[in-house]
């Protein structure tokens, strides 16, 4: 484990600090594979189709980012990842990194690895893992194509919201809550790319919150998140601060980055697309209430079936109290 996750921290460090494709791509490669295991660790068949699925995208994805670097560098003899700017292979490396990101039209990977990896492994999946694409976007981010990014980013909002509606396991959720935040990071790329950073930060920081209150919960469907407020009533409470955080409602953290970016949208008179990612993130408000509401409000029936937790006198991880203090008061400070 001491090894993947080094490997890891290795792989994300090479790829945010080179200037040369080659070693973007080294450093992309290292982090696949270093998280191949991570996902494949229980031996559960479903594990083991989420790590193929997750190696044979990313695979192609890398493939396709090498393929961009050097058409452009056959074209102008650049090998610098921020002189990128032949057309054809701009489009190709948006395409590479929508793949690596899991951007709708390459979505379809992510919810099925989620679902297939553990809890904490679904976090990395879901932060770290994202992080190094998001580097090689916002170096390249001047030459990118904005017509082709904007409509990515609106259809990833609106499938994100879609396809989140009638799911019953949690991680596919935070799966397509994921997919509809990259389509906020991804509009606003071409615009005000330290935008999409700070989005990305704080989106970090409230999934982590989520992952490790679930992971504590132990919990992965909507059913037994019903019966887990008997556990640890005030980290349920909390629990549900989070996620509408991760919404974006107002008095919360998640509401800095959304503001922040209809902003920037409007300057750059981008009205319609201002309103309909904004319409679209009410698809996503409606699971996460559902989720709030299984989590805190409702009670489950008494005929319930399952068995009522006890509540536990075991103190709450610092980690998670500290991320959630911070994933639900970090408004003011915009």
């Amino acid at each position: 484990k001491l090894i993947f996750t080094t490997s890891l921290l290795l792989g994300t460090t090479i790829t945010i600090s080179s200037n040369h494709w080659i070693m973007a791509w080294a450093g992309l490669e290292i982090n696949t594979l270093a998280i191949l295991p991570l996902i494949s660790k229980s031996h559960h068949p479903r594990a083991i189709e989420a790590a193929t699925k997750y190696f044979l995208t990313q695979a192609a994805a890398s493939a396709l980012m090498l393929f961009s670097s050097m058409t452009n560098a056959w074209h102008t003899g650049q090998w610098d990842i921020t002189q990128l700017t032949h057309p054809t292979s701009c489009l190709i490396l948006t395409s590479a990194i929508a793949m690596k990101l899991g951007l709708v039209p390459f979505h379809f990977w992510f919810p099925e690895v989620l679902q297939g990896s553990p809890l904490t492994t679904g976090l990395l999946l879901s932060t770290v893992m994202k992080f190094p694409p998001i580097t090689l976007f916002f170096m390249t981010s001047p030459s990118l194509n904005q017509t082709l990014l904007v409509l990515m980013a609106i259809l990833s909002a609106a499938l994100g919201g879609w396809m989140g509606l009638n799911q019953t396991q949690i991680r596919k959720i935070l799966a397509f809550s994921s997919i509809s935040h990259l389509g906020w990071m991804t509009i606003i790329i071409s615009y005000s790319p330290k935008l999409t950073l700070l989005n990305f930060y704080l989106y970090t920081l409230m999934t982590a919150a989520v992952f490790l209150t679930l992971n504590s919960f132990k919990t992965l469907k909507l059913s037994t998140l019903m019966t887990t407020w008997t556990k640890t009533p005030a980290l349920s409470a909390m629990l549900f601060l989070t996620l509408l955080s991760l919404a974006g409602l107002p008095p919360l953290t998640g509401f800095l980055p959304k503001w922040l970016i209809i902003q920037e949208l409007t300057k750059q008179d981008m009205i319609t697309a201002a309103v309909t990612i904004s319409m679209l993130s009410l698809l996503g408000l409606f699971f996460y209430l559902r989720l709030a509401y299984c989590a805190t409000i409702t009670l489950p029936p008494h005929t319930t079936n399952h068995m009522k937790q006890w509540r536990t006198n075991k103190p709450v991880s610092a980690m998670i109290a500290i991320l959630i203090t911070m994933s639900t008061m970090l408004l003011p400070i915009s």
